[in-house]
């Protein structure tokens, strides 16, 4: 095809400018709970996100571009004009990175997902009209803005309260804590690990039945519970910060077991959520060079690291504003309440990877969050803060189409046809 460079150098700098956004947004709201409890530092944050977004990213992102094979747009339309398929996958990744840069900007957690299917959405209508789009999927993608914050508010609030009852209200909460916290570790570590291998390690071409995956999550989280015995064993009685906060000491030991979840989901994320930005990337990059349009497209390592960079330099530089929004003003977090989140968010996820449903990682979270909140009441909930955050969620899909419209007009006049 001729222009190939052009399309393909379009390509690098919006789906840099993409993923940048991913950083800047989803991986700033994983990394939220675990900073706004301060079981670890923002600089603590980058290193992890630096090593496991990254990891996650090139050793298990998806081999094949996730928005075209989850059947938001139908490729066919395309044979007889791919110029135009390139054209589309450019406003979309355009648009999401401009949207994630506004909501970012503005400490407001949204979906990445959600981003780029509005903007697909988009360029697909105003090319090719409403019946290109597969409007079936995209309701389905829809009812997960409702249904995955519910379950995961629901489980973090058992969770939670089951913490309460064994742990926080009993006499000798220590003792406690340290005879029920490896059962949780194992909880946490089985979940986590079964997110990663149901959703990730295709690119290592490592293939587990679920049996499989079910086993191996299994081996982990004992492990990881071991672990986290042996550790938590050492933990001595701090009575000065006692003192200040009644259960200091045993906030620490759910710490240890922040650090542990905090490295876990960003390896989970960053070989899933990757493929957001490097999908459409993807697409450009084969429909460029061979001037054909193909319904599974495998994806280079080179555009693995891109994603994988442009995730890390986002967190880095941007991620602070959607910390603060996660982490410290939905509700106040301890390392506690910050683990029954994220247990809820992962097992959340692992639901909703057995049984299909698309599911947005940030409204998975945030309705974690909130469950945990509501298990102290609501006033313990900064009501006005999460009124803006569904605001911003409502909007995203809307936004996401406009963007990629007016980007899409823009490009085709601008670039070659």
């Amino acid at each position: 095809m001729e222009h190939t460079l052009l399309y393909m150098a379009l390509a690098t700098v919006f789906g840099l400018f993409m993923a940048w956004g991913i950083g800047a947004n989803d991986v700033a709201n994983a990394m939220g709970t675990s900073v706004g409890s301060r079981a670890i530092t923002i600089r603590q944050a980058l290193l992890i996100a630096a090593i496991f977004e990254f990891g996650g990213a090139v050793l298990a992102g998806s081999n094949v571009t996730d928005t075209i094979r989850n059947g938001i747009v139908m490729p066919h339309l395309f044979d007889q004009q791919p110029r135009l398929l390139i054209y589309g996958m450019l406003s979309a990744l355009l648009a999401s990175g401009i949207w994630l840069l506004v909501a970012s900007r503005r400490g407001w957690p949204v979906s990445t997902t959600h981003s780029i299917v509005g903007a697909i959405v988009g360029f697909a209508v105003v090319s090719k009209g409403t019946d290109a789009v597969q409007w079936a999927n995209v309701t389905y993608i829809v009812t997960s803005w409702v249904i995955s914050p519910i379950v995961a508010g629901i489980i973090s609030y058992l969770i939670f309260r089951s913490a309460q009852k064994l742990i926080l209200e009993h006499d000798q909460p220590l003792l406690q804590a340290r005879r029920y916290v490896p059962f949780y570790m194992f909880l946490a570590g089985f979940m986590i690990t079964l997110v990663t291998l149901l959703s990730g390690l295709k690119y290592l071409h490592l293939t587990l039945s679920h049996l499989q995956s079910y086993a191996v999550a299994t081996a982990i989280g004992i492990l990881i519970a071991l672990i986290g015995k042996f550790f938590i064993s050492r933990i001595k009685v701090d009575a000065a910060a006692n003192r200040d906060f009644h259960f200091a000491t045993v906030e620490r030991v759910f710490g240890i077991l922040m650090v542990s979840t905090a490295c876990c989901m960003a390896f989970a994320h960053g070989s899933n959520d990757v493929a957001n930005a490097v999908g459409p990337v993807a697409a450009i990059v084969a429909v460029a060079q061979t001037g054909v349009v193909s319904h599974n497209i495998g994806i280079s390592i080179w555009i693995l690291v891109l994603g994988g960079v442009g995730i890390v330099v986002g967190l880095a530089t941007y991620g602070r504003h959607v910390i603060a929004t996660v982490g410290r003003e939905i509700t106040d977090l301890t390392p506690s309440r910050g683990f029954a989140a994220e247990l809820a968010a992962a097992s959340t996820i692992v639901v909703a990877s057995s049984t299909g449903m698309p599911i947005s990682t940030t409204h998975t979270l945030v309705g974690a969050i909130l469950g945990v909140g509501f298990a102290r009441g609501i006033a313990a909930i900064n009501l006005q803060v999460v009124r803006t955050i569904i605001l911003s969620w409502v909007v995203t899909v809307p936004v996401g189409a406009l963007l990629s419209i007016v980007i899409f007009t823009v490009i085709r006049v601008l670039l070659p046809n």
